[in-house]
């Protein structure tokens, strides 16, 4: 039997496991990373893949965090195991929070997660018990190529965490088996063409997912990211909002301002840039993006057996 809390951002699940597994072990997350995929994958596989879950289910296992974090997480999804996950972030510590396991404290409460691609410092914003929103300070990101062709587009690729490539689309619900098809397309000419990794960490590397964006006008910008096999991102998407930060900073965003992005299904993310730093003589930004996790419920799963469907399936 397995214990799992599910909560959403901005619309995206996001399954917590918090019993009836062993947690994945490693010195650093990108160990527990490793030993997720050695040996907990048939968890992952169970609750994401229908009946209990669907081919856009999002979760995570949580681990010990490394000296000075709170948290440790490693994220999950339809294809594996991701570097960096912004709503999944934001889900993590509202939980962590109201379940307790960390001090809540008015107006805010500082909370440090270490993630695959690193250590975030997020901050809780908490009214009258509740946390209202949740803010996190990524890692460094950075513009790795502009202007690239792949499948008929012209795109550019940016590090947010993961890496995302961007392209600009109308963004509509009917648009989204257009543009899943398009975004698989995408990833693999651009894999095809380019070692995509990032100059630090080897492990992080290839595109994760591709935004396609449209602009709304008064530094507002709706989008759909199209992720792992092709998953669609219910909310504006963290991580790859701090990737179309470095993206927009100094030319359609100027330093200082938000940038208010929206999701296909209206929600919505708040970023911006608040500083600048070097990635082995890069140019990069220090990024923060802002949202919201409300809880949708508990659950326990289990494994019959005799189910001839085993861990479950896909319908992509």
């Amino acid at each position: 039997m397995i214990e799992t809390v599910d909560y959403h951002t901005g619309g995206e699940p996001f399954r917590i496991v918090v019993a009836g597994v062993e947690p994945p072990r490693g010195r650093t997350i990108l160990d527990c990373r490793r030993d997720a995929a050695e040996r907990l994958d048939h968890v992952r596989a169970l609750l994401v893949n229908e009946p209990r879950g669907h081919a856009d289910m999002y979760g995570c296992f949580v681990t010990d965090p490394e000296p000075g974090g709170d948290l440790g997480v490693v994220f999950f999804h339809n294809a594996g195991y991701s570097t960096a996950c912004g709503h999944g972030t934001i889900a993590l510590v509202t939980w962590a929070l109201d379940e307790g396991l960390l001090e809540r404290c008015e107006p805010e409460t500082r909370v440090v997660v270490d993630v695959p691609s690193g250590r975030l410092e997020t901050v809780a914003r908490v009214k009258r018990g509740k946390v209202r929103s949740v803010r996190f300070r990524n890692v460094p990101s950075f513009v790795w190529a502009e202007g690239l062709q792949a499948a008929g587009r012209i795109v550019d690729v940016a590090f947010g965490g993961a890496f995302y490539a961007s392209c600009e689309e109308r963004v509509e619900p009917a648009e989204l088996p257009r543009l899943i098809e398009l975004g698989r397309a995408i990833k693999q000419a651009l894999e095809a063409e380019h070692e995509i990794v990032h100059p630090l960490e080897p492990e992080l590397r290839d595109v994760y997912g591709v935004v396609f964006w449209q602009d709304e006008g008064g530094h507002t910008q709706r989008n759909v990211a199209v992720f792992a096999d092709g998953e669609v991102d219910r909310s504006p998407c963290g991580s790859g909002t701090s990737a179309r930060l470095a993206l927009l900073d100094g030319r359609w965003l100027p330093r200082g301002e938000e940038l208010r992005h929206l999701s296909v299904v209206g929600s919505e993310f708040r970023g911006r840039v608040v500083g600048d730093v070097e990635v082995v003589g890069r140019p990069a930004v220090i990024t923060e993006v802002e949202g919201s996790a409300y809880r949708t419920g508990r659950a326990t799963f289990e494994l019959d057996p005799d189910d001839p469907l085993g861990s479950g399936f896909l319908l992509r």
